[in-house]
């Protein structure tokens, strides 16, 4: 059994938020082999108030004992103002917010401490080599971890993080990476082990309706809270984005864990833009040449193993096995 953290900033049930974070939580407390042991909340997709709100509203569904920890209000650096109002501006139309109309909103519960960085850091160094970290949100609180916490680098088992965009028609830059673009940088040049599932690779995940349909056919409050949450962002995200379905990013960092068949990989050099302007947290990454006369310092960048395909059929296949698996 695999020991893990989550670090997320989920809005299930909030009009006009992502969904993938609640279903990647809803993978992990589904499968036997992870043992989800602390999740910790971070400003994102959503205030890292209102994440630990839907995160705690999902445990007490389940009635399952898993403590909480809100974490960072915003980024090290940057403004979070503009990007809250970018992603709070979904919820704007009349007609996409009646999406949720039938949506039961997350109750308004306590979360189980507000300092995520302490929590996770203390648990990763107390428990050398047995924690994987699953950074699903902006890195703020994994970076004021690293901070506080030397030896966490070295003790995690592993970072997996859904972040960056290197090739993707219309993004410059992606929310994880570019909300917080200091975070990224300093998680990235840690010294951890890292994987990175960029979005380039999570845009090649897609769930329809009928898929949605199928992967919850069981009678269990587990697939009850996926089924409810993710069809009116799956019905948004065809409206919006012209898909026939929506992305479920973060559910395949999870997947991962559970089965590396679901998606190849390999090592990249890879960093951010931290300067002002346009690409400021922008990803860019680069494999080691054979030669280096070329004009490319070596050591430019930290190395990284990055995610570049998926098989989505068996993605689906791995999340609809794991609900049915639910004692109903």
């Amino acid at each position: 059994m695999k020991r893990i953290i989550i670090d997320c900033d989920p809005g299930n049930g909030i009009a006009g938020a992502n969904t993938d974070d609640g279903l990647a939580l809803s993978l992990a407390l589904a499968s036997p082999a992870l043992s989800l042991e602390l999740i910790t909340t971070v400003s994102g997709n959503t205030p890292s108030a209102v994440g630990a709100q839907v995160a705690k509203d999902l445990l007490a569904r389940l009635g399952a004992e898993i403590p909480v920890v809100q974490g960072a209000l915003q980024a090290l650096k940057e403004d979070p103002r503009p990007w809250r109002e970018l992603l709070d501006r979904k919820n704007d139309s009349a007609e996409l917010k009646d999406l949720w109309r039938s949506v039961r909103k997350p109750e308004a519960l306590s979360p189980d401490g507000n300092d995520a960085a302490g929590a996770m850091g203390k648990l990763i160094c107390d428990n050398p080599g047995e924690i994987t970290l699953v950074a699903i949100g902006p890195l703020t609180n994994v970076a004021q971890a690293l901070t506080r916490f030397p030896a966490m680098a070295e003790s995690v088992a592993e970072i997996v993080i859904m972040g960056g965009v290197f090739a993707v028609d219309d993004y410059i830059k992606d929310t994880n990476f570019g909300f917080d673009p200091e975070a990224a940088h300093q998680v990235l040049h840690s010294g951890a082990a890292i994987t990175l599932v960029p979005m380039d690779v999570t845009t090649q995940t897609l769930m329809t309706q009928p898929d949605l349909t199928r992967v919850t056919a069981v009678d269990h409050p587990l697939a009850d809270f996926v089924r409810e949450t993710l069809r009116p962002w799956i019905d948004y995200s065809v409206r919006t984005r012209q898909l026939p379905g929506s992305w479920i990013h973060d559910a395949l960092v999870v997947a991962w864990l559970l089965n590396q068949q679901v998606a190849c990989g390999m090592d990249y050099r890879v960093d951010i833009e931290l300067r002002a302007g346009a690409t400021r947290g922008k990803s860019w990454r680069y494999r080691e040449p054979l030669r280096l006369d070329i004009g490319i310092p070596p050591q430019t960048g930290a190395q990284v193993h990055v995610l570049h395909s998926v098989n989505n059929a068996l993605l689906l296949e791995m999340i609809e096995s794991a609900l049915k698996s639910l004692p109903h």
